[in-house]
């Protein structure tokens, strides 16, 4: 029996949801790896909804899990359906969707609120001691969900200091990381990498997720 690798996608777009070129390179690991990948999005409405070309809000409103299940192909469930028992670990690319629609890091950094369907699979995972893989921007959605678990888990989102400060005022230990590499916290089997966060092109944060797949595979 395959593994089972969940990937939670916050919408579609690096500016509104999830970063595309993160969420395809990662499926693509993963089915190379020979898993099986389970997609799921919570059934809520985006925080916002912007032109990519312009960068401008443009007053839509648009669902999340509607959005992700493009990157899906369809191939999609609602968060809320989904046990976290079913899956042997998961993984959560990155994009402003991650701080902006599983949690609201984008707006309050440290003092954010999580999704309450997100924070319940993370806490799960978590505890059942099953591997997460957090890109970009995602390393701050884990730190909220651990928030005052009195655990100090190792995570990266590069090298922005301000972004590394709110990771730490949230409980989380931030470690400086090149967008290749990555990093582990063994102890809490947790994988991270900039990603995005440091870029500059696909080619170079396909490096680092390849290997976080890689490791969260291991792991499971």
């Amino acid at each position: 029996m395959s593994k089972r690798i969940g990937v939670l996608l916050a919408g579609c777009g690096h500016q509104d949801g999830a970063e595309i070129h993160e969420a395809v390179i990662t499926l693509l690991a993963l089915d190379r790896a020979g898993v099986e990948i389970k997609m799921m999005a919570p059934n809520k409405s985006q925080s916002d909804t912007l032109n990519h070309r312009t960068g401008s809000k443009t007053g839509e409103v648009r669902n999340v899990l509607t959005e992700a299940a493009r990157i899906a192909r369809g191939k999609i469930e609602d968060l809320a359906d989904v046990n976290p028992q079913d899956l042997d670990g998961l993984i959560l690319p990155g994009g402003y969707g991650a701080a902006k629609n599983l949690c609201d890091f984008a707006l309050k950094g440290a003092d954010c609120t999580i999704h309450p369907e997100v924070h319940l699979l993370l806490k799960s995972m978590f505890e059942a001691k099953k591997p997460i893989g957090v890109i970009c921007i995602a390393p701050a959605v884990l730190a909220r969900a651990l928030k005052g678990r009195g655990v100090q888990v190792k995570l990266t989102i590069g090298n922005d200091p301000g972004t590394a400060k709110a990771l730490e005022a949230m409980g989380a230990k931030h470690v400086n990381c090149a967008v290749g590499d990555i990093v582990v916290d063994e102890q809490h089997k947790v994988v991270s990498t900039p990603a995005y966060m440091l870029g500059p092109s696909i080619k170079d944060v396909a490096v680092g997720i390849e290997k976080l797949v890689a490791k969260i595979v291991a792991m499971a």
